[in-house]
């Protein structure tokens, strides 16, 4: 059975505070006629820090889609072969014993994907297979992790290598002055993020089944304006109730695996907002606490995208609370509305071994 393993997780160096974000508003957008709903919106995030690939002031400006695009190829190639290297050695892997590349990343565009480059650079096999995930935004971490299983259920021998990269700051626009899009200036963060699916042997959770649901008819409540100046994010305000929906789905699956989606032991979920996890909680109807490792994520970090659901693993993985058997449920949400889900089983024994 596949095994997710512990992932790396880095942050850029540059931090913003809320008290920073909020202080920016109030100076950037004074003449605002929502200013104070705006900045009671950024409060009610619960996003304390959040990290950023670039000093602030260099945010702020907007020097064209060429040169973001630049910035987005030189940090991603300066930043995530480290978390490759770590996430392969937590995984007890060399980069030739990896048979596919999972590369997500919402948030700039490479043609080839960076997923040639790591091949080329970090000794992976020419004949690693590559995967680019480019338009599921947030919920492509989760995707990530099912294609994985995927992968590894057609061929059991295989590992898979996921990448997340989302430089979120990249996709700011100084003249979307929407109340979506500035909750979004306070919401967004920059990360990287790997783990490594190993088709035999490994300690993690073991992957036992996978499913997606897209709410119909939500498609524009998500979504960027792709234009000459870039992405421009657009968030309806109708995002935050999807949890009433959603969790049905979430029981559904569990329940194709006979689990009761509300006694888990473990919940790993994308943190798109501090009423997502609250509504999660009434509606599968869990306690608060067993949302921790995501609103850990969102408080520390922000919404770090598709790397969300790979941050919070990683916190499950520090706190060494889980034991043999637990049983747990990992999901992320994005654009469509789409929810991607998978069940699984901790392992603390690896097949390799026995």
């Amino acid at each position: 059975m596949a095994v997710l393993c512990k992932p790396a997780i880095a942050v850029p160096e540059y931090v913003i505070t809320q008290e920073d974000t909020l202080e920016l508003a109030r100076r950037l957008h004074k003449d605002h006629t929502q200013l104070k709903l705006v900045l009671r919106l950024i409060e009610h995030t619960g996003v304390l820090t959040r990290h950023l690939i670039q000093p602030i002031d260099k945010v702020l400006k907007h020097p064209g889609l060429d040169a973001r695009s630049e910035v987005y190829e030189e940090e991603s190639k300066a930043r995530v072969p480290a978390v490759v290297r770590q996430a392969l050695d937590q995984a007890e892997l060399e980069a030739r014993q990896i048979d596919l590349i999972v590369y997500v990343s919402c948030t700039g565009f490479m043609m080839p994907a960076l997923t040639a480059w790591l091949i080329n650079t970090l000794g992976f096999r020419s004949e690693t297979r590559q995967m680019p995930i480019a338009q599921l935004g947030c919920a492509a971490g989760g995707a990530a992790i099912n294609r994985a299983h995927d992968f590894c259920t057609a061929y059991p021998d295989a590992n898979v290598l996921i990448v997340a990269c989302e430089f979120c700051s990249l996709c700011y626009q100084p003249t979307d002055l929407g109340v979506g899009s500035l909750l979004s200036n306070g919401l967004f963060g920059d990360a990287v993020a790997a783990t490594v699916v190993r088709g035999k042997g490994g300690k993690g959770v073991r992957l036992e089944r996978n499913g997606s649901y897209l709410i119909p008819h939500t498609e524009d409540w998500i979504s960027y304006a792709v234009r000459s100046t870039g992405f421009h994010f657009l968030l309806d305000k109708r995002v935050p109730g999807t949890m009433e929906p959603l969790a049905p789905a979430l029981r559904a699956v569990a329940k194709e695996q006979q689990w009761d989606a509300g006694n888990l032991d473990f919940y790993l979920v994308h943190a798109g907002g501090p009423r997502i996890l609250d509504d999660l909680s009434r509606f599968l109807e869990v306690p608060p606490e067993a949302f921790r490792f995501s609103r850990a994520t969102l408080t520390e970090y922000g919404n770090i995208a598709s790397a969300v659901i790979l941050d919070a693993l990683g916190r499950m993985f520090d706190e060494e609370s889980s034991r043999e058997g637990h049983r747990g449920l990992l999901a992320g949400f994005g654009p469509g509305i789409t929810a991607e889900m998978s069940l699984g089983t901790w392992t603390s024994t690896s097949e390799a071994s026995e």
